[in-house]
């Protein structure tokens, strides 16, 4: 009886059994990226073999197209597997990039397939393109994020860019004075060329239609102020995640990045109603839409773990710009309002 109590006595070196656990879901989890960037090498290997056997004579046999169709089947279904298998609680952020990742390859090995059995045996340039996709998708892996913070910052560096282009189109636009400069120029050398008028063109615009009015060009002035706005944002946003973002926070990193998502949406919409000719209305209605998203940006980020300090942040700052901006957008547009 005694041996028998001396054996269940607790080992003092071993951690508590919950704790245990805890450790084996992390060092599992650990092993996610290895699964997936085995998968991925899997799948390009099976698309090099199916390529080099249907590129040349004698095509396989139906015994060997078999093989061929269960090994790349088995390699696309061990792929979608991985994703499926994907803890939710690691984040949707992460989750979205596995997943858009896991469809790009599917639907290149499916272009591959079709390129395949419409141009058998033969070298043709035209089968290397999707076999070059399913080749780039399955590198793509690798390259995945390792956790959700990694995620929002990726998402987030895209989003910036995405804003930073429109907000330069729309300057030099507005630099030039005449956002259909080279179309007219191109249509006038042929008209005077074949004595057509412009405006038996289809799709010419007219005089009134090609140009800012004075009124238009003061109601731009704001409007690319609430781009740059935009840009500083997701900027600010960007850098709070990057300096204060914890990876166990997981949920607020998906709130920061579900929000920040639909900045550049918004401002592409903004762009897109600057150009001639302008509705007032509907620059007032976008620009609504845009401050609208961006204070909720903001505000979510203030309130959330990447804002230690809230009352001293950089956040009532850019809320003041961008009300600024609108204020002075309703000014321009009010007669229309009324009208």
């Amino acid at each position: 009886m005694e041996s028998a109590a001396v054996s269940a006595a607790p080992d003092p070196t071993l951690d508590p059994p919950l704790e245990q656990l805890r450790h084996l879901a992390g060092e599992l989890r650990q092993l996610l990226p290895g699964v997936r960037d085995e998968a991925a090498v899997t799948v390009s290997r099976e698309a090099t073999t199916l390529t080099v056997a249907f590129s040349r004579l004698p095509l396989p046999s139906p015994q060997e197209t078999q093989r061929f169709c269960e090994q790349v089947r088995a390699a696309i279904k061990a792929i979608i597997a991985v994703y499926y298998l994907f803890p939710k609680d690691q984040g949707i952020t992460l989750r979205k990039l596995v997943r858009s990742a896991t469809l790009d390859i599917v639907d290149d090995m499916a272009q591959l397939v079709e390129a395949l059995y419409i141009n058998p045996a033969q070298s043709n340039p035209e089968n290397l393109i999707p076999y070059n996709s399913v080749w780039d998708a399955c590198q793509h892996i690798p390259q995945i994020p390792k956790d959700n913070k990694a995620a929002a910052l990726s998402v987030l560096t895209k989003s910036v860019d995405l804003v930073k282009d429109a907000h330069e189109e729309m300057e030099q636009a507005v630099e030039e004075c005449d956002p259909y400069c080279g179309l007219l120029n191109d249509i006038e050398e042929d008209t005077s060329d074949n004595h057509v008028d412009e405006e038996d063109i289809l799709g010419c615009p007219n005089n009134r239609d090609s140009y800012w009015s004075e009124g238009d060009q003061e109601l731009i002035i704001p409007c690319l102020a609430l781009a740059r706005a935009s840009k500083a944002c997701l900027k600010k946003i960007r850098l709070s995640v990057a300096e204060n973002g914890k990876k166990d926070q997981v949920a607020q990193l998906d709130d920061i990045v579900d929000i920040s998502d639909e900045i550049s949406p918004s401002v592409d919409d903004l762009a897109l109603s600057i150009y001639p000719p302008v509705c007032p209305l509907t620059v007032r209605i976008n620009s609504a839409k845009l401050v609208s998203v961006l204070k909720k940006a903001l505000e979510i980020t203030k309130a959330s773990h990447v804002t230690p300090q809230p009352e001293d942040s950089w956040i009532p700052l850019l809320i003041n710009a961008v009300d600024h901006c609108m204020n002075r957008i309703k000014e321009l547009t009010q007669n229309e309002v009324e009208s």
